[in-house]
């Protein structure tokens, strides 16, 4: 053990090791203490925020409960992080695009359509899940417009076929709303299209009742409760059977028009491919 390094090693093999049984007070540690009525220095007086005319910023959650157990339960926002959201859009908003010839009224309006103008956007990861068209304008409104949209009141389907125009709604999931309001990055990845998810249970009754011109409905129950509300609303019907662009529909489970579920867009050769697959088209077309 010629080195201090060995002397050190050896040493602590055979100490015991620190702990609560083996340790012992500072002999030189010693508390100040003050006698019973003894002035103490300003530097310890502990005075409140209240003596000193300091109050609690605005916002500011004393005490141990939080806010959330204080108030009283409201069932109304239960699960309001997970509700779909559907930001709204005017009638006389959508008018004025057509006006500003930001949409062509000559082609289907949909969810995309919507977004490109630039005017109107949604952001998925709100939880937004379409467009909700609202009755604000609809005495203004004058375009004949084959639209889908996700939401929409007897009044404002009233104005669409007032006008000869056809509307729908239809529900897209989140995957293929992800899709469809920005459908250039969304093919620049290279993904396939996805094909359009079912119905949540609480959207079915919806999207399937003809009154509200759900994509699932009965066309010929459609057809009967547009009679139903030409008369009550006192305008007439046109003849759409002579005009293509108010028949053209999407499939229940196409999220574009014109393109299938599992086809992939390439921009930069311009092409598009289809799967060969037979497993592959049999899952994008049930």
């Amino acid at each position: 053990m010629s080195s201090p390094t060995e002397k050190a090693l050896h040493l602590l093999r055979y100490l015991p090791r620190v702990s609560l049984n083996n340790l012992s007070p500072n002999p030189y540690f010693k508390k100040k203490t003050y006698k019973v009525g003894q002035y103490r220095p300003r530097e310890k007086i502990n005075k409140s925020n209240r003596e000193r005319l300091r109050f609690w910023p605005v916002g500011y959650e004393g005490g141990r409960v939080p806010f959330y157990l204080k108030i009283p339960i409201e069932e109304y926002y239960k699960n309001h992080k997970y509700r779909r959201q559907y930001p709204p859009l005017t009638l006389f908003q959508l008018q004025l695009m057509i006006d500003n010839k930001a949409i062509d009224p000559e082609e289907p309006i949909d969810l995309t359509s919507l977004c490109n103008t630039n005017f109107y956007r949604i952001d998925p990861r709100f939880n937004h899940f379409g467009v909700h068209l609202t009755d604000e304008g609809c005495n203004e409104f004058r375009a004949k417009v084959n639209i889908e949209v996700q939401y929409a009141r007897e009044p404002v389907i009233a104005a669409i076929e007032r006008n000869g125009g056809v509307i729908t709604a239809a529900y897209y999931d989140i995957n293929s709303v992800i899709a469809l309001h920005r459908p250039m990055d969304f093919f620049q990845k290279g993904e396939p299209i996805p094909k359009r998810m079912l119905p949540t249970e609480d959207a079915v009754e919806y999207y399937t009742d003809p009154k509200n011109r759900g994509y699932l409905a009965d066309p010929q129950k459609v057809e009967e409760e547009r009679q139903i509300l030409a008369q009550k609303y006192g305008y007439k019907l046109p003849d759409h059977s002579r005009d293509p662009i108010m028949n053209i529909r999407k499939d229940p489970r196409q999220v574009f028009f014109g393109l299938e579920p599992g086809w992939v867009v390439n921009l930069r050769d311009r092409q598009i491919l289809r799967p060969t697959d037979p497993d592959l088209n049999q899952y994008y077309r049930d």
